[in-house]
């Protein structure tokens, strides 16, 4: 039987291979129409996140005989759809997330963006949209953010959330590749995930519910995803909890936290400090924030890292044994997101944060993860992860 990783690999080699005898996307040939009319900036203090988006966008049309289209910059606007596209009826639809900063010097900086173009092209060709050279969907995002530069707010804190999209645009009622595709980038000033710094989040641990399962979809970053969580969604915040904690199978394995990648810092079995996220196994989302976080905790050298499997009643004998240390969410809008309190069948557990600061909203790892992912995505740290524009 094919692994969950020889299956992905499959899907992308026979992607790559449909496509290799037409147009790939190529920024050369980019068409710019700029805005007459520019909108209004929107002060730092009033951003919403995803609620106020930029003068321009980007878009760029695939069939399948002739390959991609000569992509467009023009001005942000509906686009119009036949009642009949795929996207409609197929969720045939897949997106990425990332962000712009702006460093102290005035340089428009982005945060490993190669890691978001290689997901994205594992996403489309999971659900048999077309790839895309991701190389030049960077070149295109720098154009683009140079004309709608003024929207990058320059405080630490703020940045441009760019939204990439694919979509079957198709005009068919039938479950089949889509013969047609546009690809689009969005973007949204948008400001800190916490207004006042970190709030550390309780969650419930859904049993009745579940998010993804191995080689299914949830390594992908699809739509699909994403609608069914709403519900559970909202009966745990009619019970006061922000988040669900999504667990899978019998011995309700921890997967993710709400949209975003689970890490547990504890004293393990063998008494280690070691810092745990679920395995990357078909069913859980590869995080770009995910893979920072192991990255720099393996360069620290501090304490033991490992991405295996996890029980909640592991989770729960570990937290009532005084071994559970932190616990965090990761992911692009927050970087971290500090736990607090997690509901497990009718009792609450209570997760640390900072033994030495009672008024803390999250542990000192927590924190220390948070600050230097920032210190890097607005240039106080020269890292390759951070690329200039």
């Amino acid at each position: 039987m094919f692994s969950s990783r020889l299956l992905r690999r499959s899907f992308i080699a026979s992607a790559k291979r449909y496509n290799s005898s037409i147009a790939g996307l190529d920024a050369s040939k980019v068409k710019v129409t700029k805005s007459d009319i520019l909108k209004p900036l929107v002060a730092n203090k009033d951003l919403v996140f995803g609620h106020t988006f930029t003068d321009h966008m980007i878009s760029a049309d695939w069939n399948e005989k002739e390959g991609w289209m000569a992509p467009e910059i023009k001005p942000y606007g509906s686009l119009a759809l036949a009642p009949s596209a795929v996207v409609f009826h197929y969720a045939s639809e897949c997106f990425e997330g990332l962000k712009a900063y702006k460093d102290k010097k005035g340089n428009v900086r982005l945060f490993r963006p190669d890691m978001n173009m290689a997901r994205m092209n594992r996403s489309t060709a999971r659900i048999a949209l077309p790839q895309f050279d991701g190389k030049e969907l960077i070149k295109l995002i720098g154009d683009y953010i140079k004309l709608d530069e003024r929207w990058i707010p320059s405080e630490r804190g703020y940045s441009l959330y760019l939204r990439p999209t694919m979509i079957g645009t198709q005009e068919a009622l039938g479950v089949n590749p889509p013969s047609n595709a546009k690809l689009f980038v969005i973007g949204c000033p948008v400001g800190p995930y916490y207004k006042t710094g970190f709030a550390a989040v309780k969650l419930k641990a859904t049993t009745e519910f579940v998010r993804a399962w191995p080689r299914g979809t949830g390594d992908a970053k699809i739509g699909g995803n994403y609608a069914p969580g709403l519900l559970p969604q909202r009966l745990a915040a009619k019970e006061g909890y922000q988040q669900n904690l999504w667990l899978f199978g019998d011995e309700h394995q921890l997967t993710e936290v709400g949209t975003m990648n689970l890490f547990v810092l504890w004293k393990n079995e063998s008494n280690e400090l070691e810092l745990v996220t679920p395995p990357l196994d078909g069913s859980i989302l590869p995080g770009v924030t995910r893979d920072s976080i192991l990255s720099l905790a393996k360069q620290w050298g501090e304490f033991k890292v490992s991405e295996r499997k996890l029980t909640m009643p592991q989770l729960k004998e570990a937290v009532k044994s005084g071994r559970v240390q932190e616990m965090f969410g990761a992911g692009t809008a927050c970087i971290v997101s500090p736990i607090k309190a997690i509901e497990y069948l009718g009792e609450e557990l209570a997760i640390p944060l900072d033994p030495s600061n009672p008024e803390s909203q999250a542990g000192p790892y927590t924190k220390r993860f948070n600050d230097a992912i920032m210190d890097i995505q607005y240039g106080d740290v020269e890292s390759p992860w951070s690329v200039v524009v």
